[in-house]
């Protein structure tokens, strides 16, 4: 099923065989963002965390992953939320119904 994607906000896209081959755990991610359950949401291969409200906490985030080995717009992508309120998106894994 698709995942909506927060606006007015960053959030980041995960691909998620990446995210558990780099071994960061959910628990960091929360930490890092103070995340609430329904900011760090997953469905089949894919995992959206946000709304993203600090931005210095999601450079350092990004950082953390590509240190990890994952590769920005391969393994994760930040998307910037920015668009009108009455537009909503969904994201959803390709080949996945």
């Amino acid at each position: 099923m698709p995942l909506e994607l927060p606006t007015n906000k960053p959030c980041l896209l995960i691909r998620r065989p990446a995210f558990e081959r780099a071994g960061i755990t959910r628990s960091v991610i929360d930490e890092r963002l103070g995340l609430t359950d329904q900011e760090f949401r997953m469905e089949a291969d894919l995992i959206v965390v946000g709304p993203i409200l600090d931005d210095s906490a999601l450079q350092l985030l990004i950082d953390d992953l590509e240190r990890a080995g994952l590769v920005y717009f391969q393994d994760f992508f930040e998307l910037s939320g920015n668009w009108p309120d009455w537009l909503v998106l969904y994201a959803r894994e390709l080949g996945r119904g």
